[in-house]
C-alpha cells in the first residue's frame, strides 16, 4: 500500500546523500584517534546514513540494508573489539587499554598507541551504529512506516 506522503524526490535525495554521509562517518572513525571525532561520532553518522534511507524509503528499502536481526550481532562485535583490545593489553602485563602492551610486532610505542586507538574506535563505531539502528527499529516496530 502506498503512503500518501511517499515522494520519489525525497527518496532520490536520500539515495544521493546517504553514501556521502556514510563515507564521512568512516572518515571520522578512522581519523578520530588523532583529530576531533572518533567512534561515537562516526557511528552516529553511519547510523544516520542508514536511518535516512529507512525514513525516506520505508520497510521495503530497509530490507535491502542492515536487517533487524543483524544489528545485535554487530553491536556485540563492536563491544567485543573494544574489550578484546583492553584485555589483550592486560594479558600482556599492562593495564586495561594500555596500547603499548599490544602484541603487534615491529612497532614502536607511538605506533602501538596509534593502531590501538584506531582498533577501539572501529569497535565503538560499530557498536554505536548498531545500537542507534536498534533504537529506531524498536521505536517503529508495529507501525507502518512504509
Amino acid at each position: 500500500m502506498r503512503r500518501q506522503f511517499d515522494s520519489p524526490i525525497v527518496l532520490l535525495g536520500a539515495r544521493l546523500l546517504s553514501p556521502y554521509i556514510m563515507v564521512f562517518g568512516w572518515y571520522v572513525i578512522f581519523h578520530g584517534h588523532y583529530s576531533p571525532g572518533g567512534g561515537f561520532q562516526g557511528g552516529a553518522l553511519l547510523a544516520a546514513s542508514i536511518l535516512l534511507m529507512r525514513v525516506a524509503g520505508g520497510r521495503r528499502v530497509s530490507r535491502l540494508q542492515i536487517r533487524e536481526f543483524a544489528t545485535t550481532p554487530l553491536a556485540i562485535i563492536g563491544v567485543f573489539i573494544y574489550f578484546a583490545t583492553g584485555l589483550t593489553a592486560m594479558a600482556m602485563g599492562g593495564y586495561f587499554l594500555d596500547y603499548e602492551m599490544l602484541p603487534l610486532p615491529g612497532l614502536d610505542p607511538p605506533s602501538l598507541r596509534y593502531y590501538g586507538i584506531l582498533i577501539i574506535e572501529v569497535g565503538i563505531g560499530l557498536a554505536v551504529m548498531a545500537i542507534l539502528i536498534m533504537i529506531f527499529d524498536n521505536m517503529v516496530k508495529g507501525e507502518d512506516y512504509a
